[in-house]
């Protein structure tokens, strides 16, 4: 591919950001309740996709817990606003802050194991918070949840009541989250990470402490999924162990597969065509996971590397044709 090639893709990715943000934004806005209500789960997942991301897609992990973070995130988040105080500020911090303590802890279990043992202490990881939040009933409700959580309250006289301003919000995280992404993914600790997961010896060689990136890319990684946590927690008003289940973990990381792992985009779109079928297609058939699987099957047969990375070539092959 030639270097103008490379610019021209460089100079179309913002663009292309600027454009998708525009389009979600007008079609949220003017859409009723219930396509609004669809579109603000397609935002929480972007968040927790691009958190799960920066572990799978750049750092070369694949986790099967991060449930554990998302759900972490919205328990805290939620205890938050029943017992201490109704700013969403104070929740999302401490929400954040638990997220990656809870990150750092796993972290330092899971970074021991490598290849398909990583996968399976990250699951087993996963499971044991799922029983945490099923079994402390005191705590966490148990099997019933954690109901009653209120709107939060921003402060400035801004409410979040209504799904039109609530979707709003979701979407100014989402670009919050996607900036601090690419800021890091941009930044020398990123290249280190993609290092790592391309040839981790030439990293060391380097110089590099390749395990401190690992960690720290999985408790930055824990702290993203726990602030989706807080945004899905404060819309949907409550909580329960299956945000904390498999079958979340198992769905975020198809929903950045999909997309284009180790792309900014790629996550987002994964989310957004994981949701929008779940919610569909569910309404039509109870094996809806079945149709999930084959979109699964004929990603990887015919854009193996995600459907924004396809999407890339094609047009970096036409452009320098």
């Amino acid at each position: 591919m030639s270097k103008n090639a490379y610019t021209q893709r460089a100079l179309l990715a913002p663009a292309a950001t600027v454009l998708l943000f525009a389009i979600i934004a007008v079609v949220g806005w003017l859409s009723p309740s219930y396509t609004t209500g669809l579109l603000i789960d397609c935002l929480i997942f972007s968040i927790f996709a691009l958190g799960l991301n920066l572990l799978l897609g750049y750092t070369g992990l694949p986790s099967l817990g991060h449930a554990a973070y998302f759900g972490v995130g919205a328990y805290t988040a939620g205890l938050m606003m029943l017992h201490v105080t109704p700013s969403f500020w104070w929740c999302a911090l401490a929400a954040i802050g638990v997220s990656l303590a809870f990150g750092a802890l796993y972290g330092l279990l899971s970074l021991r194991t490598s290849g398909v043992f990583f996968l399976i202490i990250t699951l087993a990881l996963g499971q044991i918070t799922w029983a945490i939040a099923f079994s402390w009933r005191s705590l966490t409700g148990g099997d019933d949840g954690l109901r009653g959580i209120g709107r939060p309250d921003l402060g400035l006289g801004l409410s979040l009541q209504s799904n039109n301003d609530y979707f709003l919000f979701a979407l100014l995280a989402l670009a919050l989250t996607l900036f601090v992404v690419r800021l890091i993914v941009r930044s020398p600790f990123g290249a280190a990470l993609r290092g790592d997961s391309q040839n981790p010896e030439r990293l060391a060689a380097l110089g590099y402490n390749v395990w401190l990136c690992r960690f720290l890319s999985f408790v930055i990684s824990a702290g993203i999924s726990g602030f989706a946590g807080v945004i899905f927690v404060f819309y949907k008003g409550f909580v329960s162990p299956e945000a904390v289940g498999i079958v979340i973990s198992a769905e975020v990381m198809l929903m950045v597969i999909i997309g284009g792992a180790g792309t900014l985009l790629g996550p987002i779109l994964g989310a957004f065509l994981v949701v929008y079928l779940g919610h569909s297609v569910s309404s039509h058939t109870d094996r809806w996971m079945t149709i999930l699987g084959i979109l699964y099957v004929a990603v990887v047969l015919f854009a193996p590397h995600g459907i924004v990375r396809a999407i890339g070539n094609k047009l970096a092959i036409r452009k320098s044709s």
